[in-house]
């Protein structure tokens, strides 16, 4: 409800019952002390003409109110990020595939086949000599138009990342913060994850498996990818793992919480890392493979 008017007054008070967008706002925004018998009220303001009337302008208030926030969300800079890595990886995955068959396809035809993306490209180009392979280039035409696909969304996550999450993209690189936003679903989930969750994001089937009794706990999902993970001996990968997911969850809260970029976090991760790695297996990992 608008500061001015009384806290007692029902969200269609003074509306047109036609003026569809200050009625969205009004079920948007609107809060109320107390309840009332609200059909009542909106039929003596002259806002309904019965109960069954102001229900249908409630439900159709409360479905325009619906639309706009989905609508702003998804507008919203990470969520454009979250889209970019999907469609990033489903295109590489997917020429990747295909690139697979037109290998094999190719291979029919081709004495001296070569493999992936670049045979592709070869193709595509006309540098191979193949008799009544229009198909196969057609083929080709496709896979090497979904990689370049890949490569240009790649170059719009690496470039809007740091500007929609600094910290995160510092600590991480873009390719894993905007990854790390898509397992989440957005940055204000991400930065409601304690870091715990953070570290298995991704590995949920190890998860749902050890939780099963099937199999043992996962020490790290996704960021794995993360050099100081990866590059760590296995005896200490898991101290790795949590020291990353630690920063990562505190770099995640700060990108939605002020945006502020804050590079005594990756300072404090990179001394971390330096600690745990200078560990030798004598010393006594932590059993962490």
């Amino acid at each position: 409800m608008n500061e001015d008017r009384p806290a007692s007054a029902g969200w269609f008070d003074g509306v047109d019952p036609d003026d569809l967008e200050t009625v969205t706002a009004r079920i948007r925004d609107g809060r109320t002390a107390e309840p009332r018998s609200w059909p009542d009220a909106a039929v003596d303001t002259g806002f309904a003409a019965d109960e069954d009337d102001y229900y249908d302008r409630l439900h159709e208030a409360a479905l325009a109110a619906t639309r706009s926030v989905v609508e702003e969300r998804e507008r919203a800079d990470d969520r454009q990020l979250v889209h970019a890595i999907r469609a990033m990886d489903d295109c590489t995955r997917t020429a990747n595939e295909l690139a697979e068959r037109l290998t094999e396809w190719a291979g029919t035809i081709d004495p001296e086949a070569g493999t992936g993306i670049e045979y592709a490209r070869e193709i595509a180009a006309g540098e191979r000599e193949l008799r009544d392979a229009a198909t196969v280039r057609s083929l080709a035409d496709r896979v090497v138009a979904l990689a370049d696909e890949a490569d240009e969304l790649r170059e719009f996550v690496e470039r809007r990342t740091p500007a929609v999450a600094p910290n995160l993209s510092a600590l991480a690189g873009p390719i894993l913060a905007a990854r790390l936003l898509s397992l989440a679903g957005g940055l204000e989930p991400l930065a409601k994850k304690p870091s715990g969750t953070i570290q298995v994001l991704g590995a949920e089937d190890a998860l749902f498996a050890h939780l099963r009794g099937h199999a043992p706990s996962p020490k790290h999902g996704i960021i794995y990818t993360h050099d100081a993970v990866r590059g760590t001996h296995p005896e200490n990968r898991g101290s790795a793992a949590r020291a990353v997911a630690g920063k990562l969850a505190i770099a995640a809260r700060i990108d939605h919480y002020s945006g502020d970029l804050n590079p005594e976090l990756e300072a404090d991760l990179a001394d971390r890392i330096e600690t745990i790695q200078a560990r030798t297996v004598d010393e006594g990992g932590d059993g962490d493979a």
